[in-house]
């Protein structure tokens, strides 16, 4: 039993069914992000508001999550309706491939909605643990991100490019991103590995707190990551984007993603997709990773699975050629 249904049964058994009938015409929705220092909470929880202010008929709220590998498997649930994801996170999801979490139980019902910014795998070590390559990782105290992230997944592929496995660093920490925080300030972890928009607030605050230094990845070690996984891009980190970065740094990339699956109708994501998008410069407002990097071109462009009919409509509306 979905939640839609037993929100109409409890209604009904209060003499509400008519209420009921209403909420589930007008439709609900569940936007799964991630932790709330990163960037994925403060957009979805900005589309949200926009949604509800948009006099609709559709509602929404956006909820802190453990990140892309949950949102795609609550997505098939049915405990989430829309989510903000890592591109290639749902790309597994979707073929049932990848990572474990998805082997055999490919979903072909996940649809995108919309490409929104490229997440750039953001490498912190602390100045003292003297970490400047990805190879000097080996037999340290590392964060990996959330057990089930796309940072899990991401820093796997990373390691990998340089021909280390999670069993050649000293501890593999999987934890949330606020308790990596901790754990570098604490000096009980050497390094952070995080896939996020640049700018999150996790990253600066480590830089405020903390001696730190922006681990690049190039070179051929980047091709080949990029070769092998073409959902990666290359991606500089601009100078002094963090307190003490005052350099460019180059590293990769996915992409941050809004998808949901067929199980909501064109209508309910046509409405949303109208009220998230119909103002690029409201979106673009809601964080700096929009602003510098949204537009209505590259938001169909890398997409991980087929456009909902919902999202072609409105595409096409913006004057898209989509299908």
């Amino acid at each position: 039993m979905n939640k839609r249904t037993k929100t109409a049964l409890l209604l009904a058994s209060l003499g509400l069914t008519s209420v009921a009938s209403v909420a589930l015409a007008q439709g609900f929705l569940t936007i799964g992000t991630g932790s709330t220092t990163g960037v994925y909470f403060p957009v979805g929880t900005g589309m949200a508001k926009m949604v509800n202010d948009s006099n609709s008929g559709v509602r929404a709220n956006a909820r802190s999550t453990g990140g892309s590998v949950f949102n795609m498997n609550a997505l098939a649930s049915g405990e989430l309706d829309m989510a903000i994801v890592q591109n290639d996170i749902a790309y597994y999801a979707f073929k049932g491939t990848g990572i474990q979490a998805f082997e055999g139980k490919a979903n072909n019902k996940v649809r995108t909605l919309a490409v929104l910014y490229p997440e750039v795998l953001h490498v912190i070590a602390r100045k003292d643990a003297k970490i400047n390559s990805i190879a000097d990782l080996k037999g340290k105290r590392v964060v990996i991100g959330d057990l089930g992230s796309g940072t899990e997944q991401t820093a796997r592929q990373v390691l990998e490019a340089y021909g280390l496995k999670f069993d050649d660093l000293g501890q593999a920490l999987r934890v949330s991103p606020a308790q990596g925080i901790s754990l570098m300030q604490d000096k009980r972890a050497d390094a952070l590995f995080y896939t996020v928009g640049v700018g999150a607030s996790a990253i600066s605050q480590i830089a405020q707190t903390v001696d730190v230094n922006l681990v690049p990845v190039s070179g051929n070690q980047a091709a080949n990551l990029i070769k092998k996984y073409p959902f990666y891009v290359r991606y500089n980190i601009p100078a002094k984007s963090y307190k003490g970065q005052g350099a460019t740094v180059p590293g990769v990339a996915v992409q941050a993603t809004l998808v949901a699956t067929t199980a909501l109708s064109d209508d309910t994501v046509y409405k949303a997709m109208k009220a998230m998008f119909g103002n690029e410069v409201a979106l673009k407002a809601l964080h700096p990773s929009l602003a510098t990097n949204f537009s209505k071109d590259k938001a169909v462009k890398g997409l991980p699975a087929p456009l909902h009919p919902g999202a072609v409509k409105f595409w096409k509306e913006m004057g898209l050629n989509v299908k």
